[in-house]
């Protein structure tokens, strides 16, 4: 990508170049730029939406004590998931290949009390960031 930039930036130095010639240019990097991010975006889809588990979920603690995440769900073939994590203050913790599909979530105050609770689906790699809001 830099070579890009390099190159438009010797068109505009030497003056050889119209104006449109320079935009020519530019707008041919930006297409050569995000064509790269297109097929690089692509690939991790095909392989994502191929795959039946996700490899990751993180779990980011903002709060001001630490939480306890618990996930519970089934996989495809009935069996149960079920995950906890413990989360420090300013922490982060991952779970990893975790089948995809629709899990329920609670997250727990070290008093017991249930700080959220609810349903979301899991099919490709994700971060959760706890805080108050």
């Amino acid at each position: 990508m830099s070579r890009i930039f390099l190159f438009i930036f010797i068109f505009s130095s030497t003056g050889m170049y119209s104006q449109s010639d320079f935009e020519k240019t530019l707008k041919a990097g930006e297409v050569l730029v995000n064509g790269l991010s297109f097929f690089k975006n692509g690939k991790s889809e095909v392989k994502s939406s191929e795959s039946k588990t996700v490899e990751s979920i993180c779990v980011k603690n903002k709060i001001s004590e630490k939480i306890t995440f618990i996930l519970a769900g089934k996989d495809e073939e009935g069996n149960v998931q079920k995950k906890e994590l413990i989360i420090q203050k300013d922490g982060k913790e991952c779970i990893f290949e975790l089948p995809k599909g629709i899990y329920t979530y609670e997250i727990v105050l070290p008093n017991k009390e249930i700080f959220k609770k609810g349903e979301y689906k899991f099919n490709e790699d994700t971060t959760i960031t706890v805080k108050t809001e």
